[in-house]
């Protein structure tokens, strides 16, 4: 698979893992919480501090990075060359010295926070990236490479205005696109609710009390269903009918014998007839020498008239006629009926119109009804448009994370969907910039109690959040942090070990879990030396197939170790970094 280079990406593809870990400090909490949590620090250590928590667990990932265009001045700006970026790219990212360009920078941002994403995401989870022409081929590039080529699931074009302006130069930009990447090739959209026009071509031309649409009765894939290419002799006019070339019959021969009687007496008959089975099935070499057709016991121009009287019926509303139908006034091929009532959804496209996801000026709008008609940021995205992404991506327990929240729309889509149909959805924000707290948290504020006044006031929509801050580095160089809570640290630990949440017993404090018939201890006291000796094994009530112990010194023999199946791991050394 291709692979892009760029000055700087030896210094940066696993920068991720150096990355120190720090925890997280709850600031204050705003209504029920309820696990929502909006958080203020450089997304890289914040995406890091997140994984003892969350690896693995989020179900949608939707993030609108800096498009890179050049243009500052923003209130999120968008470039590069940002202070932070450059303070990261200069001290964090290994990269001072390097003769970097813009794109360069770029990449150097990005790759090590994708890869972070990319731990976050579930198997079964989904990321929404948006971005426009400047950035869009590079990030491709470095999404096939974190993602997976095969997990590319679409680039789709969002019509991010509706009004034409005349006076553009060259090609005027009426979309950005939002690159879509699964963690597994299985992953599948859920299907949009149906529209009216829909509904609407469902209608029952025959005496049907139910509505109906027209669709095929055959499907690609001849050559490797030859068992479903054979011939249904039609009840009206007593031609032999195969499905197209290349193509088979939706349904089994014996479900397709079933229906046609619906019609008439049939039943399966060897017509001998290889050379045209072999050629519908491209000449496949597994094409059967003899499979039966499906034939009329009586074909005479008598049978055949009755046949046709029914289906005459059927166009006087009298008569309903079987699932499967002919076209052509009962002379044509054959079709199946589709019920409205067993149609499902709409299957999502790659264009996303601004009829149904919304624009830039209805983004603005949103924002300014928030704030009391004035807008304090520039480049929102409208709700709707992350409502399109929930639609597709989550149900209603999934945990959604936005790492460049921005205005906080994503956290305003999840209160909304949730209050729409009863979920429990769960969102996760990332602001770097300061005002994660003033913008971004506010906004969530008054959409969860009610904002805007008369006839444009917007009810609450219930809910709440905890607002945190980057806090310690949980190792200060070679040593245990001291400043960081215990609880932290343990879950760290454990983390490490098993990816698993601390289980805490109360007779057992420094008990950690039980992992696959292991017993994890975390023997630690800030204020004195820990030794795991014998006095301590008397401490452990857990019985398991084998011990992780951590302490800071082991005075018991390798004999004793080995005999009480026993692993030592002394702090903070043998602590993993992740």
């Amino acid at each position: 698979m291709p692979t892009l280079d760029w000055i700087g990406k030896d210094k940066v593809i696993n920068h991720h893992m150096d990355v120190p870990y720090r925890v997280l400090d709850a600031q204050y909490e705003y209504g029920e919480a309820d696990g929502n949590m909006i958080i203020y620090g450089d997304n890289l250590s914040a995406l890091k501090s997140l994984l003892p928590q969350y690896e693995g667990k989020i179900r949608c990932i939707y993030i609108d990075p800096p498009y890179n265009t050049g243009n500052e001045g923003w209130v999120y700006n968008d470039n590069v060359n940002d202070p932070r970026i450059r303070k990261w790219l200069g001290e964090g990212g290994g990269c001072e010295g390097e003769d970097l360009s813009r794109h360069d920078k770029w990449l150097c941002m990005m790759y090590p926070r994708l890869k972070l994403l990319h731990k976050l995401l579930a198997e079964d989870g989904v990321i929404f990236i948006s971005i426009d022409d400047n950035e869009l081929y590079n990030l491709k590039m470095i999404c096939d490479e974190i993602f997976g080529s095969s997990c590319f699931v679409a680039n789709i074009g969002w019509q991010r205005t509706y009004s034409k302006r005349n006076d553009s130069k060259g090609i005027m930009a009426e979309i950005e696109h939002i690159l879509v990447y699964s963690k597994s090739e299985e992953w599948s959209p859920y299907k949009l609710e149906r529209t009216e026009d829909m509904n609407s071509s469902y209608e029952a031309i025959d005496g049907d009390s139910r509505p109906w649409s027209s669709v095929t009765v055959n499907a690609p894939g001849a050559a490797t269903h030859t068992g479903m290419v054979y011939a249904i002799q039609h009840p009206i006019t007593g031609e032999l009918l195969y499905p197209p070339i290349g193509r088979c019959w939706s349904f089994g021969q014996p479900q397709m014998l079933e229906q046609m009687q619906e019609w008439a007496e049939y039943q399966l008959v060897d017509i001998h007839d290889y050379d045209k089975r072999f050629e519908i099935c491209n000449n496949a070499e597994k094409t059967p020498q003899e499979i039966c057709a499906i034939m009329m016991v009586d074909s005479s121009e008598e049978a055949r008239a009755k046949v046709k009287a029914k289906y005459d019926l059927g166009l006087e509303k009298k008569y309903s006629w079987p699932l499967l139908y002919f076209t052509n006034k009962g002379k044509g091929g054959l079709r199946r009926k589709q019920y409205l009532e067993v149609s499902t959804g709409r299957v999502p496209t790659n264009l996303w119109p601004h009829s149904d996801t919304g624009h830039t000026g209805e983004a603005k709008n949103e924002v300014a009804l928030l704030f009391d008609g004035k807008a304090p940021f520039d480049t929102p995205k409208p709700t709707r448009l992350i409502e399109r992404v929930l639609q597709i991506a989550t149900d209603k327990n999934s945990i959604i994370l936005d790492s460049f929240a921005g205005s906080g729309t994503t956290a305003h889509a999840v209160l909304n969907m949730n209050k729409q149909d009863g979920g429990n959805r769960k969102f996760i924000l990332i602001e770097m910039m300061d005002y994660a707290d003033s913008i971004t948290a506010e906004r969530v504020k008054r959409v969860i109690d009610g904002y805007g006044e008369g006839k444009k006031a917007v009810e609450g929509t219930g809910g709440g959040f905890t607002f945190y801050e980057l806090g310690d580095t949980l190792l200060d160089g070679e040593y245990l942090n001291e400043n960081v809570p215990l609880d932290k640290i343990r879950s760290y630990v454990y983390f490490t070990e098993t990816k698993q949440a601390v289980t805490d017993k109360a007779d057992e404090p420094y008990f950690l879990g039980e992992y696959y018939d292991t017993a994890y201890y975390f023997y630690y006291d800030k204020n004195e030396v820990t030794t795991l000796d014998r006095e301590f094994l008397h401490m452990v009530k857990t019985k398991a197939d084998s011990y992780v112990i951590y302490a800071d010194k082991c005075i018991l023999s390798d004999e004793e170790l080995e005999k009480f199946h026993i692993t030592f791991k002394k702090i903070p050394r043998d602590i993993t970094r992740m």
